[in-house]
């Protein structure tokens, strides 16, 4: 595998800039996710990665060689797309094969089945190889798209939304499944979505895009625990940060407007009033929905809470972050 790093990369599209100056260290055998939502510049980055778009300012390095003037095909990248990009008349077996057949790889035949065989274990689709592509269930063709990638052994796997079109007990078998790969290969990943569970489920790195910058970038842990700002903190953790004004609870530190509480650094029994306007019981946790004075708040109560709709409940800031009145962190 590589390390790849981004220096200074920008790219407009006529007035419309998709990145602005980013700079980024994709650590060899790591698994970076980029997050943001729609027009964040998640894919234009993987493209710029991959070749198919060439950036207007900047450098990329894959493994301390500069690539701007390579061709897609000489930068030893795999793309994974979110449609599953298959060829429907031929087998699973011959999709898995048609990258190493490629006349620039010159694969001997022995080497193809065997990498096919080894890949087709791996993705536990070892039954199917003389299945034709549509003859397979949504899953398994993502499998067999993503099998086309791990063939080819290249220096970085790119992959843009791949189990967003999945539903979700397809879109949780393959987190795992994927997570379970990339640390077996030892493998480098960079990763687009605006799913925040597959950042913190998958990721040994997040970068945050907003608008073509790079806004933070560390562990998901760090991210979550010690967000640079407002859009940073509600990029991870469901249900989303809970975003108040700064004095609702009391004395605040020196420029902050916003108090920011995840649901979970909410104590309750003690404090301000609010009462219940809705109880979501989840089975390992409970919700509890409140209205505090003017404000929407939500937390987390004990599994047996006998909290109902229109009952009082006192809460309290635990481990709050504030932010100021340009979402900044302050705190």
């Amino acid at each position: 595998m590589a390390e790849v790093v981004l220096n200074g990369i920008s790219k407009s599209y006529g007035d419309q800039v998709a990145l602005e100056n980013v700079s980024l260290t994709i650590p060899d055998g790591s698994f970076v996710v980029l997050l943001g939502p729609t027009g964040a510049g998640k894919t234009t980055t993987l493209r710029m990665v991959s070749g198919l778009d060439q950036p207007d300012n900047g450098e990329i390095l894959i493994n301390g060689q500069a690539v701007n003037k390579w061709t897609p095909a000489q930068r030893n990248v795999a793309m994974v797309f979110q449609q599953y990009s298959l060829y429907p008349h031929l087998t699973v077996r011959d999709n898995l094969a048609f990258p190493l057949r490629s006349p620039i790889l010159k694969t001997p035949a022995d080497e193809i089945t065997r990498k096919v065989n080894d890949v087709a274990e791996v993705l536990q689709i070892s039954h199917k190889l003389d299945n034709k592509a549509t003859a397979l269930s949504g899953g398994e063709m993502q499998r067999v798209s993503i099998g086309r990638a791990l063939v080819r052994n290249p220096d970085i796997f790119l992959m843009d939304e791949p189990l967003s079109s999945l539903d979700a007990k397809l879109r949780s078998d393959l987190r795992i499944e994927l997570k379970r790969i990339q640390s077996s290969l030892g493998a480098t990943m960079l990763y687009v979505t605006h799913d925040q569970v597959e950042a913190m489920t998958m990721a040994t790195h997040v970068g945050v895009l907003d608008h073509g910058k790079l806004v933070q970038f560390g562990t998901p842990r760090e991210i979550y625990e010690d967000p640079v700002s407002i859009y940073s903190a509600s990029r991870l953790g469901t249900p989303k940060i809970n975003v108040l004004p700064a004095d609702l609870f009391g004395a605040t530190p020196a420029g902050a407007v916003s108090i920011g509480l995840r649901p979970e650094h909410i104590r309750t029994g003690e404090g301000l009033a609010g009462q219940v306007t809705r109880v979501e019981h989840l089975g390992d946790q409970t919700r509890v929905h409140l209205r505090v004075q003017t404000h929407d708040v939500i937390t987390l109560a004990d599994v047996h809470t006998t909290a109902k709709v229109g009952d009082e409940m006192l809460i309290s800031p635990q481990n709050p972050l504030y932010f100021n009145a340009q979402g900044g962190r302050v705190k």
